[in-house]
């Protein structure tokens, strides 16, 4: 018998040194064209036989529109690396003729007048999107198949599919993150193919090729839109409202092949019934497609339909039909599976087959597509038409700028966003001009308004792929409401961040307070400049105007520059950094003077953050977006590999970001040294475990083991899955004046939580500045032994090591980088800590 295995092993081994041919993956029952040129002429080897780089995918896709009349190419923006962003637009040469009639006829379906559009005769629209994720590579090297497929095919039937349908073909939805995985498998790859899964190919270095150049997960961004690559995918599907989008990835090396639908008790209620027949129908055609070349596949089960900020789900919220594709994956050129020899070729036939696959459904289901998105914007536009008259308004009166980005997603999505005629107080709040809006119901694109601003506690299931809630308000800290529409209130057609400014020149002093979003900005490039800061601990009141906790004061004298060279460095810093600097001429306030103790004199923040093996990519990448992107803050990042060599002392804060596995004793000793020598180390999330368990604070947490009781073995993982808070939002009430809170203007605050860490209060009140209510769930899943184990607890605590503080965090305040609303609780810590 094991003869037997390993001749078999051997046979395939053997198999897997041949270097794959086109014919292995393309149709045989069609001829194809001599003068389209084949991806080997281009790139230079067969597909599958090395990973594809991403510049080599784009020589190939622009040789291929230059040879070809069915298809265009083009560049739609670049990633954070500089890489394009392409759109391969592909039909029939005739139809290229006309392409902006089909385009506008198209939008016609979504809008009034649409029934007398004749579906019968309209092409269908096919968004073919590859590889979101750089490590899932198949998606991207099939989509050089599937090109060259539909430029070089020659036959009635693929004739026809190009008359009847609009291909939009983006081979690479994470240009960054494949160009770094291309590297590791190309640089790793042995002239003897190796499947041994314990072989370097298949270990990537951390933090992989999964994520974008700032480490997010990019399947996560298409309803929060907060990174380019999402931006300009997100443009084109309004530009198109394709009736089909397919998104290919890849999951574990021993699963087969998973299609959608998924758990049918897992599909967001705002999803139509339709919707989810239309999936099931295009399955069908995956299933023949699949069967014919004998690979094993699952469907209607593992992945769900919940979360709209996937490109699987992100279409259904939208009149169309999203699938998710998911390859098991080779992880390099061969491996190892439970299913015998798994080469990477043969992923990428399985995700050309389903992308032709998709196009045959899309082609025999043609009108009835077409007919559905009719018919989901007629629905809509008579719930829009119910909710005539009515708006939601929101806003923070204290800080214009984070109003202005959330305005700024929603005008991405479509969404019409008008401004207040003028100031108004509605529920007890204030909306004012400039840092409030308005959105009316009655708008075409009323589901994703209720996707993004529901709040919802009740679910059919208790398991979630993804997270529960993410009402956008809330992760905004924001007011919000429903009001009146018919105020005389403007549409916004040119949407701009606040101006800045200095409102008056000052000889004796400078204020701002520190509610505006951009306030760490303005505060890092005064004190990198060597300008002298203080913080105000009190409120206060100067002529009329009342400052509250947290306000910056920059005082004229006894800088290193003059008064003249001060009022013009901090005119181009509150331009930009979008915030009022105001100039006093007094130091005598009411509350507390501009020369009293309780104003803290502030130090440059050096910032250095662990990254490395047993970090999790995802929270430290968005801390370091935080950093670089938002706020012009350098923070060094520095790995764990080469930790113990690194001198702390240049650094006042240190960042220990979430843990996926334990951190060696020289991380240990070396930071436990540094904060007793006077540091400060922020914790988050499961570091609060690793912190408390490695003697750096003494807290005490609430337990979260629960025993089964009537559970059988097949319910144990359901079990445990409905214990997972897997991301949900809470209240916690606010002690105003700790330095934590400075800049928040409300006495609660909505967090996002997906860990069950559950700190217990100090018995001191004093030092429990956030402390989650007695009723905290605002929206999402929890289930209710861990709701009552929240109830009370605190997700911050502050601890002295030596002459050092240790800053705990159990909750992500930077969460895909759209959690405007508790970025400054991170901020505050960095700056403010001193003062806790």
């Amino acid at each position: 018998m094991r003869k037997l295995v390993l001749l078999f092993l051997l046979v395939h081994f053997s198999y897997a040194q041949e270097s794959p041919h086109l014919d292995y993956y393309l149709p045989q029952h069609l001829t194809y064209r001599t003068d389209i040129p084949t991806p080997k002429q281009v790139i230079g080897h067969e597909v599958g036989e090395w990973h594809v780089t991403h510049d080599k995918l784009i020589e190939y896709m622009k040789a291929l529109a230059e040879a070809s009349d069915r298809i265009t190419f083009q560049e739609r923006g670049t990633t954070y690396e500089g890489r394009t962003l392409p759109l391969l637009v592909i039909t029939a040469p005739e139809n290229h003729n006309r392409i902006e009639e089909i385009r506008q006829q198209h939008l016609r379906l979504s809008e009034t007048g649409a029934d007398k559009l004749d579906t019968g005769n309209m092409p269908v629209v096919v968004y073919q999107g590859f590889s979101i994720h750089g490590n899932e590579p198949s998606g991207s090297n099939a989509a050089m198949v599937l090109a060259y497929y539909l430029a070089a095919g020659e036959g009635p039937a693929i004739d026809d599919l190009l008359r009847n349908t609009v291909i939009l073909l983006d081979p690479a939805f994470n240009p960054d993150g494949l160009q770094r995985f291309a590297y590791w498998a190309n640089t790793n790859k042995s002239k003897n193919l190796n499947p041994d899964n314990n072989e370097r190919e298949y270990h990537e270095v951390w933090p992989g090729g999964r994520t974008n150049h700032y480490w997010f997960d990019m399947n996560r961004d298409w309803l929060p839109v907060q990174l380019p690559e999402s931006r300009s995918r997100i443009a084109s599907f309004h530009r198109w409202l394709p009736n089909i989008l397919t998104d290919h990835h890849e999951m574990g090396t021993n699963s087969s092949f998973f299609f959608q639908p998924g758990e049918p008790s897992r599909v967001h209620p705002l999803t139509p019934e339709m919707n989810q027949q239309l999936t099931g129908e295009i399955a069908q055609f995956h299933v023949k497609a699949l069967d014919s070349i004998g690979s094993l596949y699952f469907s209607g089960e593992n992945y769900d339909d919940f979360y709209y900020g996937k490109g699987s789900t992100f279409p259904d919220i939208n009149g169309s039909v999203g699938i998710l594709f998911e390859q098991g994956s080779s992880r390099g050129h061969v491996q190892e599976s439970e299913n015998g020899l798994l080469t990477f070729p043969f992923t990428i036939r399985n995700q050309f087959t389903t992308a032709i696959s998709t196009l045959e459904a899309a082609r025999n289901m043609r009108q009835k597509l077409l007919d559905y998105q009719r018919d989901f914007y007629s629905k809509t536009r008579s719930e829009a038409s119910g909710s005539k008259g009515k708006a939601i308004v929101f806003g923070d009166e204290k800080d214009a700028s984070k109003a202005y980005h959330l305005a700024e997603i929603l005008k991405q999505h479509q969404i019409k966003v008008y401004e207040p005629a003028g100031d108004f107080t509605e529920k007890g709040k204030k909306y004012k001009k400039g840092y409030s809006y308005i959105v009316p119901r009655n708008q075409k694109n009323i589901r994703i308004i209720d996707a993004m601003f529901e709040t919802r506690t009740t679910f059919a299931d208790s398991l979630f792929y993804d997270i529960s809630a993410w009402t956008f308000p809330l992760a905004f800290d924001m007011d919000y409401t429903e009001v009146n529409a018919s105020r005389g209130d403007r549409e916004i057609t040119d949407l701009q961040l606040p101006k800045g400014q200095v409102t008056a020149k000052s000889n004796y002093a400078y204020l701002f307070e520190w509610h505006e979003y951009y306030t760490p900005k303005a505060l890092y490039k005064i004190l990198k400049k060597g300008i002298r800061a203080k913080v105000g601990r009190r409120v206060f009141s100067i002529t009329d105007t009342t400052y509250d906790y947290g306000t910056i004061m920059i005082p004229v004298h006894n800088q290193d520059i003059s008064a003249d060279e001060l009022y013009t460095f901090l005119q181009d810093v509150a331009a930009a950094a979008h915030i009022k600097i105001h100039g006093v001429t007094t130091g005598s306030a009411t509350g507390t003077d501009l020369g009293s103790g309780q104003f803290g004199t502030l130090e440059l923040p050096e910032v250095a953050i662990l990254t490395g093996n047993g970090i999790s990519p995802y929270d430290a990448g968005e801390i370091w977006h935080l950093f670089d992107q938002r706020y012009d803050i350098p923070i060094t990042k520095i790995d764990e590999s080469y930790f113990s060599r690194v001198n702390l002392d240049r650094y006042n804060v240190f960042i220990l970001t979430n843990t996926w596995g334990s951190l060696g004793p020289h991380i240990q000793d070396k930071l436990q040294t540094w904060v007793k020598n006077g540091g400060t180390l922020i914790g988050y999330r499961n570091a609060v475990n690793w912190l408390k368990s490695n003697d750096f604070v003494k807290v005490d947490l609430r337990t979260t083991d629960r025993v089964a009781k009537n559970i059988t073995y097949e319910q144990e993982r359901d079990f445990r899955g409905a214990q997972v808070t897997g991301g949900a939002i809470f209240q916690a009430d606010t002690d105003r004046s700790h330095p934590i809170n400075f800049g928040y203007k409300d006495h609660t605050i909505a967090l996002f939580r997906n860990t069950n860490i559950f700190m217990e209060p100090d018995e001191q009140s004093y030092n429990n500045p956030i402390r989650y209510t007695d009723n905290p769930l605002l929206s999402g899943y929890i289930s209710e032994e861990n709701l009552d184990k929240l109830k009370g607890t605190v997700p911050f605590k502050v601890q002295r090591l030596g002459r050092g503080k240790v800053l705990l965090f159990t909750d992500n305040t930077n969460f895909r980088a759209f959690w405007f609303g508790t970025n400054k609780l991170l901020m505050n810590a960095v700056y403010f800590n001193k003062f806790m």
